[in-house]
């Protein structure tokens, strides 16, 4: 279901945390009535989350104290860049894995303690919670009676100390937040939760399984060795790769995440991330109105004959390798007789170029080879923009049928929890349907195309 995306001013991003709740409810009602299935079929609940996204609530009333900050929001651009120019960066990547970047919930806590009156006492009070998305949806769940988070949406804060696997204290009195507001950290898969009786007529259903989206995806994706990767094209595109046991910091401005927690024993991951994804198809639709579906792109893209137009949307700024804020969006190349058809191609062909940066920047932390290319998310129906993907990066890109892998992934760390699942080894043996899109250009004109885009890239930068 989709719901009200808010933007208050240029750049920021917001939702309503009822809107969060009452679309997962209402469309998990809607999928046991359509299908004719009784309550007490339901094995167990699996949650997975846009991660970053920031909610603080009240603990008496259980009501936001605001709007949820969007992990795309960028108004703290600014803290961020100051937090840069001290040189305090270093710490924060060391401790955390990640870039100082508008993108992570500790700026967007620090933002909402400062900019609402009275609210940094109740924080400190311990009348205050604070969660990503999974955490608000489990404790509406249960009730309130649980406020928890998991280690992979815990990870994305940058206040979670991903060596330690512990909120990091000197973290948190650097931004100002009170440990107190933090959710307890457990497990991806957990047998400690039920809803309560009213969410579900009744029933009380167990909630064993939390991942945020992209780590949820990999586990969705099987990949469950070292080496082994995926891409997802959802609102934004997300590359991870498994890396084993042990933290291993990028070279080349990749996140290091955790991606899971499973049987006592946790996993990390290489991250790259585009903030813009399939957001540019939405916005094509949403904001320009220049289409009515976002499946029309495909036959518009096919049907372009042109290729001059460059798309960069830089909505909000650059993700991965560039991690620049500031960048807004940009069209290239626009002569008297570009159409619709054109802007829609080069839109379709900006998620497949970003990617191409993703899996750039990961080669080369990766001795410059990378595995099997798996791909899921919503615009990997569309046929155009894997073509293009498998194309530009010289390589073969499997399409998993099933799409949605990142709630295929939520589904396993739930049912492992209850036994519904009994093994990695039973999940890896389920079958998978793969679409295979294989490179039909030559490496000439991949190279040609891709260094056009860079250079756009580049100009877009030099223009704030």
């Amino acid at each position: 279901m989709e719901f009200t995306q808010i933007f208050p001013k240029p750049g920021w991003v917001e939702h309503n945390p009822d809107d969060l709740f009452y679309t997962i409810i209402t469309s998990a009602k809607k999928i046991i009535s359509d299908n004719n299935i009784s309550y007490d079929q339901i094995d167990c609940i699996g949650i997975t989350n846009q991660r970053e996204t920031t909610i603080l609530w009240d603990k008496k009333t259980g009501q936001p104290v605001s709007n949820a900050i969007v992990w795309q929001c960028r108004r703290t651009t600014d803290r961020c860049l100051e937090i840069k120019n001290s040189g305090y960066d270093k710490t924060i990547f060391e401790k955390t894995g990640l870039v100082t970047d508008p993108y992570f919930s500790a700026t967007k806590i620090e933002f909402l303690l400062k900019n609402i009156p009275g609210l940094k006492d109740k924080a400190i009070k311990g009348e205050i919670a604070f969660g990503t998305v999974d955490s608000w949806l489990v404790y509406n769940l249960t009730g309130g009676k649980y406020h928890v988070t998991d280690f992979s949406n815990a990870s994305r804060t940058m206040i979670f100390n991903i060596h330690t696997l512990k909120w990091d204290e000197e973290l948190l009195d650097y931004f100002g937040i009170p440990k107190v507001i933090l959710p307890e950290v457990v497990p991806n898969s957990t047998n400690m939760m039920k809803t309560s009786k009213n969410i579900f007529y009744g029933h009380e259903i167990k909630i064993t399984g939390i991942a945020g989206d992209q780590q949820s995806s990999l586990f969705g994706q099987r990949c469950f060795s070292a080496g082994d990767m995926k891409n997802t094209y959802g609102t934004g595109c997300f590359l991870l790769m498994n890396i084993g046991n042990l933290p291993k910091m990028s070279d080349n401005k990749l996140l290091t995440t955790v991606a899971w927690n499973l049987y006592g024993k946790t996993y990390y991951a290489l991250e790259g991330a585009v903030f813009i994804g399939g957001a540019v198809v939405q916005w094509l639709r949403d904001s320009m109105k220049i289409i009515e579906n976002t499946a029309d792109t495909e036959k518009m893209a096919f049907e372009s004959l042109k290729d001059e137009v460059v798309f960069i949307p830089a909505f909000s700024g650059l993700g991965t390798p560039y991690w620049d804020p500031d960048v807004r969006g940009a069209i290239f190349g626009i002569t008297r007789d570009t159409d619709r058809s054109d802007i829609a191609k080069a839109a379709l062909q900006s998620i497949a170029f970003q990617s191409m940066e993703l899996t750039e920047a990961l080669k080369m932390d990766a001795g410059g080879t990378i595995g099997k290319y798996n791909a899921d998310g919503g615009a990997t129906k569309n046929r155009y923009l894997m073509q293009f993907q498998a194309d530009i990066l010289q390589q073969e890109v499997n399409t998993a049928e099933m799409a949605e892998t990142t709630a295929l992934g939520a589904a396993f760390f739930a049912g492992l929890a209850t036994g519904f699942f009994p093994n990695l080894e039973y999940i890896k043996n389920i079958k998978k349907n793969t679409v295979i899109y294989k490179p039909q250009m030559s490496r000439e004109e991949a190279v040609r195309k891709y260094e056009r885009w860079k250079k756009a890239v580049d100009a877009a930068r030099k223009f704030k």
